[in-house]
């Protein structure tokens, strides 16, 4: 997988960050990660296609201290291959308020806590377009 690192933006509670991007024709996944270094992941938002042994199905996780924590397995898959999306994403310091091309929301713990971000990992078989705070 390569990536694309994003960090110095901050990305504050109560704010909402808008992704746009376009999984490639043949993506078998993609991740959005959100957090303070690439150590600590306040969230992963990985659309899987095919990949990891799941099919069409959307995971949500947090890495800290050097380990996966609970996975977070929603229903439904609004994203396509070769299809522009759009995903908001706003956070307090409980959870995160993903909602998903279909409008459809994820609501997922904040599990570390913090105030704001500033680290921002955009990996796998995607193209971003843009990413927009406000």
């Amino acid at each position: 997988m390569s990536g694309v690192v994003v960090q110095n933006m901050s990305f504050k509670q109560g704010q909402t960050m808008m992704i746009t991007g376009v999984p490639n024709p043949n993506s078998n996944n993609f991740a959005i990660n959100i957090g303070s270094s690439p150590d600590e992941l306040a969230l992963h938002l990985n659309p899987r296609f095919d990949a990891h042994g799941d099919n069409r199905t959307v995971v949500c996780n947090s890495f800290q201290g050097g380990s996966w924590c609970q996975e977070h397995r929603p229903d439904g898959f609004p994203f396509n291959q070769g299809e522009e999306f759009k995903v908001w994403i706003t956070f307090t310091n409980e959870e995160f308020k993903i909602t998903l091309p279909d409008q459809s929301e994820i609501l997922f713990p904040n599990r570390p806590g913090a105030e704001k971000y500033n680290y921002f990992l955009f990996e796998g078989e995607v193209r971003i377009q843009g990413i927009e705070i406000k």
